[in-house]
């Protein structure tokens, strides 16, 4: 069953407000079982709000929506509702009950347009709010379903998760669906295609790849929906399997992991402990390690060695060194590395320095440029990368570059 997602509402329209709303909503579908068909964002007029419906009604059964249920002017979204299904406003008592009782918890006094929350479309079934004042709706029409919910996160979520949920899954049996999602790293979307060619066009119909680049991973989704769930996890691990055969030397890992959660429990695992020393990428590298639970059992510290008289009077970088190679170079790095692993007795230190841009580059090291240092038990390896011409994209490359390294050396 595919159910259409509408969002009611100028100020997503306009940029003001981020539509978190319908990627939550589509989420839940997916975890019960249920597809998205579209999601649509229109404006606070009626005659949107109509057209809208009409237009997803002609696609599938049931539609979610939220937004435009306030007691102000510009929340039209019941009059709509009203005109489409052929009915009319009337007072709910049992909502007006809940208004009432809500401003008495808040001590504050009621007013006529509050009193106007409790209107409802005559014939629907109310969705209790417990956390606001504007009622959920649900109206029916030649078999197909509208949900209407308020915008606010708060609000709208328990309607989802206690009545809208339980409602489709008594009227429609939900599709078994299964996301298996791999973590790619060095390695473009468009390169990964051409490798992959050939198992893709194989997967079996009810299979579909996606692939979600961001900075520094390509994330693949293997999506496969059928009746069975023991069978079609059986089928998606198989080909999960094939995939790893493929591009072995490019997975990092499998979502709900992610790189830094993994190096944690490599760390872990081997007693091993880490320090970063980082230029470029300004404590980042520090930050994706520490934002996993539990990170001081492997991580001791980081030293910012933005400026250079930094890298020389904490890291022990030697000046000499410095002047001949300038401080995006191979050398560089290898030496913050070991002063850093030294300074924090760790058995891992990472380091980065490069140019982040938009500006500072040269002809001979360009926007981008960054050097990669690990030094560990075993010696110092260094890498040099290519990154592009956008700060922020070039701060996550590297940091991602910088934890793989770890990685590669810590599973060897």
């Amino acid at each position: 069953m595919k159910a259409e997602i509408v969002n009611i509402g100028d100020e997503m329209l306009i940029g003001q407000v981020v539509n978190t709303n319908a990627s939550w909503i589509g989420e839940q579908l997916n975890l019960a079982g249920f597809v998205t068909g579209r999601i649509t964002i229109v404006p606070d007029r009626p005659e949107d709000i109509l057209g809208v419906l009409q237009e997803s009604f002609d696609r599938n059964p049931v539609v979610l929506m939220t937004g435009g249920l306030g007691p102000t002017r510009d929340d039209v979204t019941k009059e709509a509702l009203c005109q489409f299904f052929n009915t009319r406003l009337v007072q709910d008592d049992e909502v007006l009950r809940d208004v009432e009782a809500m401003f008495r918890r808040r001590g504050i006094p009621m007013n006529p347009l509050n009193l106007s929350q409790a209107l409802v479309p005559q014939g629907c079934t109310v969705i209790r709010n417990p956390n606001g004042t504007a009622p959920g709706m649900m109206l029916e029409k030649d078999q197909k379903i509208c949900f209407s919910m308020p915008g606010v996160p708060f609000e709208m979520r328990p309607m989802i998760t206690e009545f809208v949920l339980p409602e489709l899954k008594r009227r429609f049996i939900p599709a078994e669906i299964i996301h298996r999602t791999i973590l790619t790293h060095g390695i473009g979307e468009s390169a990964l295609a051409g490798m992959l060619e050939h198992w893709e066009v194989q997967l079996p119909g009810h299979f579909r790849l996606a692939y979600l680049p961001q900075p520094g991973l390509v994330r693949l989704r293997i999506t496969a929906t059928g009746t069975n769930h023991e069978a079609l996890a059986r089928e998606v691990e198989e080909q999960t399997g094939k995939l790893a055969r493929i591009i072995p030397d490019f997975i990092i890992g499998y979502e709900p992991d992610s790189l830094e959660q993994l190096i944690g429990r490599l760390l872990l695992e081997k007693k091993r402990t880490l320090s970063t020393a980082e230029s470029c990428t300004g404590g980042y590298i520090s930050h994706l390690i520490t934002s996993v639970p539990g990170s001081s059992e492997y991580f001791r510290g980081s030293a910012i060695a933005y400026a250079n008289d930094i890298k020389t009077g904490v890291l022990g970088v030697d000046e000499g060194i410095l002047k001949t190679f300038g401080a995006v170079s191979e050398q560089i790095v290898a030496s913050m590395a070991s002063g850093c692993r030294q300074l924090f007795g760790t058995d891992y230190c990472l380091a980065t320095s490069g140019i982040a841009g938009p500006s500072g580059g040269s002809g001979e090291k360009p926007v981008g440029t960054t050097w990669i240092a690990l030094a560990g038990p075993h010696g110092s390896s260094t890498r040099k990368f290519s990154f592009g011409t956008d700060r922020g994209r070039n701060i996550r490359q590297a940091a991602l570059s910088a934890l793989n390294m770890l990685r590669i050396e810590l599973i060897r």
